[in-house]
This record gives structure tokens, C-alpha cells and sequence, in this order.
């Protein structure tokens, strides 16, 4: 049993679903290992709602998915790894299950049972609302209309299964359970049938047993152990006696049917309405759950109730097959899902790492450090967005995060940082009033979110703010008002998503707890100073001299549920409201994207390299996710526009004047938006394929594009929305993109369109090609989405989960081996680079600097991060860095911001054109004076006078990766 973690070489996600299963995982794995991948890493595999296309939405956390394949596949799949040399990471949900559907047990037992179900608290649902009318219930919000609408048209249908004796309500696709202990009522109702008088004695008793049941709101362990053991088996005799009596089954079909009532008699569903109000839930409409939700969900989407992973009993509920699994060999590390959403992220990941130990015979690892030494015998990574001012807590016991910061730390190295005020003058003149900056977008998006779909959340918050300021004379008078909107100000102020507050701020904690309520004070002038005074000592857990013992503990309690609030705020109103409303640039719009901070300089690149080297060595490198809103490739094109700035003003003036007949009026106003006009010619200089399209591929695009462009719209919430949607404005919109996209005998647009597009993908290609050879070689574990290793234009989900042709990618791999085996490259590489948009070069930039990492790996993981200085006329245009360990080293050189080099469209980026740009080591540095060999080029340049002329070592291609120091070579 291995006592340290295995550390991933490289990862390659894919996208499990019922048309990618293991078997298809299994048969990729030797395409994976010749490309130099060590650690296949799946979406996750436990059982999720049937057809899910993502896995997030686990039912079963006990099974693996079996639209995924079965055990023996997946064993099958893992065999065939190890028999690579390679192994297995995995994507965990720790924080939600998928519920409403009917296939959740869990969840229908708690619908049955309430406070009674033993899986009550697994939940994290509020029994005890300020709402009497759901005292003791969960709500429900599954109907399409009004509650008292639904069931007077006869929707909501009362059922019995005779062969389990189980009374069910179903409305449209949803089963939803009955109280047991209204069963009484029901059967009594079939007592005076004169056709059940050979059963009638035990029908009585049989009814007066289910009265006996504990009600379901009592939360007393005994009565609510005592229900679910008495319960099932007075089902099973109910199930008997209608075994035993067909008549039976007969008869309470008849009282069914007259208790579903008679639509237009609305007096006859009084009886099935008194039924329904009896039970631990409140059927309500989908609306009614922004204002009265009272089970914390995913973000705000309602099919994914929260888990309470504080509680243990929950935590080996949860775990105990994925662990076994990683016990047994047959995973290697875990990619956990979303824990800003855990109540305590420090302590799950604490117990992740012990349970892992206790269950492997390892010794109990000692509290994380931040490093990854023996103290995390399991290889743990997590989603979380991290800001460019935030660290990851020191004592989470994970290697580091899913690579967030690194995809948009590269990508906005692609960009020239210069254009950035020439470019929102662009799009503010474009788009007028619709162009704001990104700080205040964000703020108005957090609190329309806050007003709209998370608002029952905020009003929970507030009135236990009001109790809380109630149990002080000193800060009674605060009024539920004044608390809710001082409440609201500080959470659309956070400069994080959360903090992690347990029983003390950390030192960060505090700075951004200060840094809200500091942005909130000067926001809310017209407010009363004192209740953000007020607010700040409860959520730093600090109450004034001589207030009330245990004031404290609940002070820290609120800050520590306001913690699971501002996450989800942060999340929909930031990546999923205000992304999608800020245009200026829609490259840097992406999961933990900074739109104001724009570009990276190199210098801020190797200070964040450096440090992630330093702190966090192993966390994942991402360019690309299935969270993305644009695929690397897409947002490497849109990055060019930077280097472009004044043509491309006049670009999208002119295709605006070509295109305005094509726009509608709706609702008294010009459709589709200029904002939204402006994002579309973003798009579709981002993702048009290259070359000629056929009718065919120009209708699958423009279907891409539709379905692309309609979820943006919705998401911006400005004219359309998920909620509202305004279907004559997605209409006018969707005419809009097939009149752009539709070849006709006079298309001057889609003419001027795949015209300037071939400028985009010629540079955005290039621009590939470098983040290629940076990724694989930076501090840290290389993650590639499915496909990514070449080009693929892929938009927001679904679009990313599209089947990827393998197939080419193996002949590109194919002739990869013969380029390398050649004599001299030259004339290969300088073809690859000359059809840089098919996605070749990109590849052939991948594997070699993933064979480089291959026959490096042990001094990657244990070396030091040093920048490359680079002096001369095309300086700004590359960027080095060194990874050296004593006499060992790598040295990556590659090209960026290939546009503003001003070269013609068929000059490459290679040879003379780099002047006298050199490349320098800087002075009192060891990197080892030693003789390099270029993988890519395949050609040795010594070092001993510690420079390179850039134009020797990229003679025949934009980026080098070099090697040196290793007896292989």
C-alpha cells in the first residue's frame, strides 16, 4: 500500500454520459498514453438522474452510474490503465444530490416521512420556517402553474400500488410519496364496502394501525425510529390483504377516483386538496421558490438539493464507494466539485485525507501544511475560483485547485494589455448605454440575482440577523429593512466568493470581511453607519463588552451559513449574469475570469508561476474545462482583437451597416441589442471553422451559434431570461443569426465574415501553439479537455460535450512520430505552421512538450521556477522560463502576441524576424551552462554563454522546448 500520494504527470478529462461510456474511456487509453497523458480523469461516475449528460446530478452515492457501464467495465477500464502505466482521477459531488424526479431515495424517503426520515438530516433543509405553512414540510416547487390551478384541472392524481401496498400523488412526470399515517384515513374509507365484509375486521385494524404512526413532524429519534421500522411492514400487510383480496385492490380504485374529484366541480377536490396539506412537503409552482425556498440548493437550480457533509453520517454515506475504490488502486486522486458549498471546507478535506489513511492502514496524516509531503496520502484537487488577491487556505488538505487562475493567468498572456482602453472605447461607442464598467456590472448582477431567484435565501439571512440584533438593547432597534438591505450591500460587495469562518476569522478572512462592509458603507451613504458596524462584529464573531453569554457562537453560526450565501450570489450574478453582459473583450469572460484586470504582463505571469510553484506545486493546469464559456482556441482568436484594435472597430461598424435590415423591433425597441450584436460578431470570429463550408457544416454552425447565443441572452437576464423568457426577442435574434448565416447569391457579410475570420484563426492558431508549449511544462499537472490537444472550437456547454474524432487525432499523432524521426525537421515544421488553422501545429506542440515532461518528470516535480530575461526589438513578443534542479533543466521559449509583430498574413513567426532578440539568463542565476536539445525542433543549442539569439533556437518554429542534463538524451 502506498504511503504518499501519486502525483499526475498530465490529465485528460473526459465527458462521461449514456454515449460515452467506460468502454469508450477503456478504448482511448492507449491514444492517451502514446500522447504522453498519465492519469485519465472522468466526470463523475456514481449514479446520476437517467440521460444526465454531466454526472453533477448524483442520485446513488453508493453505485456506479450504469448508463456509464457496469463494474466489470469499469474495471475493465481501470485494467486497461494500469496496463499503460497509467491511472485514474475522478470527479466527486460532495456538496448536492439530483432530487425531484422521483429516483432519489433518499429524498423520497424525506418526502414521505419529513423530520421522521432518517435521512432528514442529510439534507440541509430549514423545518422550522418563519412560514407556518411550512413548519415541519420541504417545499416543492415542481408545478408549472398555480397549486389550486394544477389540482382543480385534475393534474395532481392520487394512486395505489397494490403489489407494494403504497399510496402515491402524481403530478405529470413527478411520483411523490403519501404519509403513511394518512393511509388510515384512506383505507377506512373502503372499511363500509359491503363487497369487503370477508376482510373488513382486518381492514379496521389495519387502519387504526397507520393512525398510530408518529406524525412526521416530530424530530424525537425514538418515535421517528419507531415510524420507519412500523411503516413498512404495515405497507407489506396492506400489500398482502390485496393480494389476498382482489376486491380490495377494486374498491380503492373506486375511492381513488372519486377523491382525484372532477375538473369544473371545484368543491370534489376538497378532500384530495385536504390530503395533500397533509404531508411533509408543500406543492408550490417553480416560482415560488426564490422567495420561499427552505432547502439550500445548488446556486439556485432546485432539481440539486445541498448535503449537510458537516455530519460524518453523511460524509460515509457519501464516500464510502469512491474510497473503497481509491483503497483498492483502482483511482489515484479526486477532483472535488464545488466546496465553497460545504459548511466546513477545511475539515471535509481534513477528514477526506484521514478516512482515506484509516481505511488504506495508513498512519493519520498530521494537519495540512499546503504542501504536498506525506500528509495527504491522497492526490485531491478543487473547483473553486480563486481571485488574483485570494490563497487557497493554508490548512485545506488538497494539492491545489482544477486550474481556474492558470487558464486565465495564459490566456491573458495572449493579450495586449495596451488596448485595453482603445478597445472599451470600441464597445462603449458600439453599444452606448449598455457598456459598464466591470466592477459596478458586478455588483448591480449580485444583487439582481439577490432580488430575484436566490431572494428567499436573503430573507432567511436577515430575519436571523434580526433576532440576532434583537438579543442586544444596544442594537435592537435595527429594523428587519435596514438589516436586509445593509445585508445585501455587504454580500454584493464581497471581494471573494466566501470566507471560511469556523470559530475565528483567518487573517484573509478578515481583510475581506473589511474590505465589504468598507465597499458597502460608502455605497449606502442614505444608511445608518451603525448597522454595518453591527455587521461586521457578527460575522467576525465578536459582540460588545457585556453582551449575553453565547452571544458570540451565534454570531459566528450566521457568519458561517451567510458564508454558503455569498458563493452562489457571487457565482450567478458574476460567471452566470455579468459575464454575460460585459463585452468589451469575451476572452477574459470566463470561470474566474477578471474582465478589468485584462491581460497579464509576463512579469505578473512568472510572479504568479513562481508562487503557484512555491505553495502549490501540483494543482492543475486548465486552459480549457467543461465549465468554460469558449474553448481555449475560441478565446486565442477573440485574444488577437487586442492586438488589432482599430481594425477591428471599423469591422463591426461595417457589419453592422450590412447587417441592420436584418434586425426587428420588439417591444418598441431595435432587436437584437447592440451589446448582444457586439458579442455575436466575437463569437463568430472566435469559433468559425476554417476553410470552406459546405450548406451542411454552415447549418450545424449556425445551429451552434443559435443555441450559443440564446443561453447568453438568458443568462445576461437584461432582455430575456431562463425565467421570463421573451420569446419575440429570441425570435428576432435567431432570424438575425440565420440571415448572417445563411449563404445567399448576394452574402456580403458571410463573404467579409470567413474573410476576416482567416486573419483571427491564422494568429489565434499560433497563439494555441504557445499555450501549448507553456502549459505542459509550468509548474504544475497539465490538464487537457477531451480534444483540446488540437483545435477545437467549441462554445459553451452543450456544445462542448460533442463527440471529439479521436480518429484524426491518431493520425495526427501518427505523423508526429514521423516528424520527430526525420533527419531534419525544417520543412515539416514550417508545413505544420503554414496550416496552423487544422490544429496540427497545436498538436505537435502538445506531445512534444508532454514527451519532454515524460522523460523529465522526476525534476519537474522538484525543481525551481526561473524567469528568462529577454532583451532586443521583439522582446515584448516571447516569454522563457527555466525549470532546473542541480545539473538538470528545462527551458521553454515561446512566441506571443503574433498580430502586432506585423509580419504579412504568409510570413512565419520563426528565423529572422527576430532580430536581435535574445534570450538571457539573468546574472547570479544557475541555470546549468549545459548543451540543450529542442524536442520540437529537434535541434542542440549549447548554453555556455548563458544567452540564445531567439532566432537560432526558433528557426523554424514560434516556441521551443528544451531539455537538457539527462543521460537519455
Amino acid at each position: 500500500m502506498r504511503a504518499s500520494p501519486v502525483i499526475p504527470r498530465a490529465t485528460y478529462r473526459v465527458q462521461l454520459h449514456a454515449g460515452y461510456r467506460f468502454a469508450d474511456a477503456a478504448a482511448l487509453v492507449p491514444y492517451l498514453a502514446d500522447l504522453g497523458i498519465s492519469h485519465l480523469y472522468i466526470s463523475p461516475p456514481l449514479r446520476a438522474r437517467p440521460g444526465s449528460m454531466h454526472g453533477y446530478d448524483v442520485i446513488d452515492h453508493g453505485e456506479l452510474n450504469p448508463e456509464l457501464g457496469d463494474r466489470a467495465a469499469f474495471d475493465a477500464m481501470v485494467a486497461a490503465l494500469h496496463a499503460h502505466g497509467m491511472g485514474l482521477v475522478v470527479d466527486i459531488v460532495p456538496n448536492h444530490m439530483g432530487v425531484l424526479s422521483g429516483d432519489n431515495a433518499w429524498w423520497l424517503d424525506v418526502l414521505e416521512n419529513g423530520e421522521a426520515s432518517a435521512y432528514a438530516s442529510y439534507f440541509d433543509i430549514n423545518w422550522h420556517s418563519a412560514d407556518p405553512e411550512l413548519t415541519g414540510k420541504v417545499l416543492l416547487p415542481i408545478l408549472g402553474d398555480q397549486y389550486g390551478m394544477i389540482l382543480e384541472r385534475g393534474e395532481i392524481k392520487l394512486g395505489f400500488d397494490a403489489r407494494r401496498g403504497y399510496f402515491t400523488l402524481s403530478c405529470f412526470e413527478h411520483q411523490l410519496p403519501v404519509d403513511p399515517a394518512a393511509y388510515g384515513d384512506l383505507i377506512r374509507r373502503a372499511v363500509a364496502s359491503k363487497r369487503l365484509a370477508a376482510c373488513q375486521s382486518e381492514l379496521e385494524s389495519l387502519a387504526a394501525d397507520f393512525d398510530r404512526l408518529p406524525a412526521h413532524h416530530l424530530g424525537d429519534a425514538a418515535a421517528a425510529s419507531s415510524r420507519q421500522r412500523d411503516k413498512t411492514g404495515l405497507k407489506a400487510r396492506l400489500a398482502a390483504l390485496a393480494a389476498r383480496h382482489p376486491e380490495l385492490t377494486t374498491e380503492i380504485a373506486t375511492i381513488v377516483t372519486r377523491l382525484n374529484g372532477r375538473p369544473g366541480d371545484r368543491s370534489s377536490f376538497d378532500a384530495l386538496h385536504t390530503l395533500i396539506d397533509t404531508q411533509a412537503y408543500r406543492l408550490a409552482q417553480w416560482r415560488v421558490a426564490a422567495d420561499e425556498i427552505n432547502y439550500r440548493r445548488f446556486f439556485d437550480i432546485n432539481e440539486l438539493a445541498a448535503l449537510r457533509m458537516e455530519s460524518t453520517e453523511v460524509f460515509e454515506a457519501t464516500h464510502r464507494l469512491i474510497l473503497d475504490l481509491a483503497v483498492e488502486g483502482a483511482i489515484d486522486g479526486l477532483r472535488v466539485d464545488h466546496p465553497d458549498g460545504l459548511a466546513d471546507p477545511a475539515r471535509y478535506f481534513r477528514q477526506l485525507q484521514e478516512r482515506y489513511a484509516e481505511l488504506a492502514g495508513l498512519p493519520v496524516p498530521a494537519a495540512a501544511s499546503g504542501t504536498s509531503g506525506p500528509e495527504m496520502p491522497l492526490y485531491v484537487v478543487v473547483e473553486k475560483i480563486v481571485a488574483p488577491h485570494e490563497q487557497v487556505p493554508r490548512d485545506w488538505s488538497v494539492h491545489g485547485t482544477t486550474g481556474y487562475r492558470f487558464a486565465n493567468l495564459i490566456n491573458g498572456l495572449l493579450i495586449d494589455g495596451s488596448a485595453k482602453t482603445r478597445l472599451d472605447r470600441a464597445w462603449r461607442v458600439f453599444v452606448g448605454d449598455d457598456a459598464v464598467d466591470f466592477d459596478t456590472l458586478a455588483w448591480q448582477c449580485r444583487h439582481i440575482v439577490m432580488d430575484g431567484t436566490l431572494a428567499g435565501e436573503l430573507t432567511v439571512l436577515s430575519t436571523a440577523l434580526l433576532r440576532l440584533a434583537r438579543e442586544d438593547r444596544r442594537t435592537r432597534d435595527f429594523t428587519l429593512n435596514s438589516l436586509r438591505q445593509a445585508l445585501s450591500e455587504v454580500v454584493a460587495s464581497f471581494p471573494v466568493y466566501r470566507t471560511y469562518i469556523v470559530d475565528k476569522p483567518s487573517k484573509q478572512d478578515r481583510k475581506f470581511i473589511d474590505w465589504a462592509i468598507g465597499k458597502a458603507r460608502r455605497r449606502s451613504v442614505a444608511a445608518d453607519a451603525s448597522v454595518f458596524d453591527f455587521l461586521r462584529q457578527v460575522l467576525l464573531g465578536k459582540p460588545m463588552p457585556g453582551a449575553s453569554a453565547g452571544l458570540g457562537e451565534r454570531y459566528r453560526a450566521f457568519a458561517r451559513r451567510l458564508q454558503q450565501y455569498t458563493a452562489p450570489v457571487a457565482a450567478k450574478g458574476i460567471e452566470d449574469t455579468a459575464l454575460y453582459r460585459h463585452h468589451r473583450l469575451i476572452s477574459v469572460n470566463d470561470v474566474g475570469g477578471e474582465p478589468d484586470v485584462f491581460a497579464t504582463s509576463v512579469t505578473a505571469f512568472h510572479a504568479a508561476t513562481r508562487e503557484r510553484a512555491q505553495n502549490r506545486p501540483h494543482t492543475m493546469l486548465a486552459t480549457s474545462t467543461h465549465d468554460a464559456k469558449r474553448s481555449e482556441d475560441v478565446r486565442a482568436r477573440i485574444d488577437v482583437i487586442s492586438e488589432l484594435p482599430a481594425a477591428w472597430r471599423l469591422t463591426v461598424r461595417r457589419w453592422s451597416r450590412l447587417n441592420r435590415s436584418h434586425k426587428r423591433t420588439v417591444d418598441g425597441a431595435i432587436a437584437p441589442t447592440r451589446n448582444d450584436e457586439y458579442l455575436l460578431y466575437q463569437t463568430l470570429v472566435g469559433s468559425l471553422p476554417a476553410g470552406a463550408l459546405d450548406d451542411a457544416a454552415l447549418c450545424d454552425y449556425r445551429g451552434r451559434v443559435d443555441a450559443a447565443m440564446l443561453k447568453s441572452v438568458r443568462e445576461a437576464k437584461a432582455v430575456t431570461s431562463w425565467m421570463n423568457p421573451n420569446q419575440a426577442y429570441e425570435t428576432a435574434l435567431s432570424e438575425f443569426i440565420e440571415a448572417l448565416l445563411t449563404r445567399r447569391e448576394n452574402s456580403l457579410f458571410l463573404d467579409d465574415l470567413q474573410a476576416n475570420a482567416a486573419v483571427f484563426a491564422w494568429y489565434g492558431a499560433l497563439n494555441g501553439v504557445s499555450l501549448a508549449a507553456i502549459k505542459g511544462l509550468a509548474p504544475g499537472v497539465p490538464d487537457y479537455y477531451q480534444g483540446h490537444e488540437a483545435i477545437e472550437l467549441s462554445l459553451v456547454d452543450p456544445d462542448n460535450r460533442r463527440a471529439i474524432d479521436f480518429e484524426r487525432r491518431r493520425a495526427m499523432l501518427e505523423r508526429a512520430r514521423q516528424i520527430v524521426a526525420l533527419p531534419d525537421r525544417s520543412d515539416a515544421l514550417r508545413e505544420l505552421l503554414r496550416q496552423a488553422v487544422d490544429g496540427r501545429a497545436k498538436f505537435f506542440a502538445t506531445w512534444c512538450a508532454l514527451q519532454l515532461h515524460r522523460r523529465y518528470d522526476d525534476l519537474l516535480r522538484d525543481s525551481q521556477y526561473q524567469p528568462l530575461e529577454l532583451s532586443g526589438e521583439r522582446a515584448d513578443h516571447a516569454i522563457a522560463f527555466a525549470r532546473f534542479n542541480g545539473q538538470r533543466c528545462v527551458i521553454v521559449l515561446a512566441a506571443r502576441l503574433y498580430a502586432s509583430l506585423d509580419l504579412e498574413l504568409d510570413t512565419l513567426p520563426t528565423g529572422d524576424i527576430w532580430g536581435d532578440t535574445e534570450l538571457i539568463c539573468p546574472p547570479g542565476v544557475e541555470v546549468p551552462a549545459i548543451a540543450y536539445r529542442d524536442a520540437i525542433g529537434g535541434n542542440t543549442h549549447g548554453f555556455e554563454q548563458r544567452r540564445w539569439r531567439v532566432a537560432d533556437v526558433l528557426r523554424d518554429f514560434p516556441v521551443a522546448v528544451l531539455g537538457g542534463g539527462s543521460e537519455s538524451d
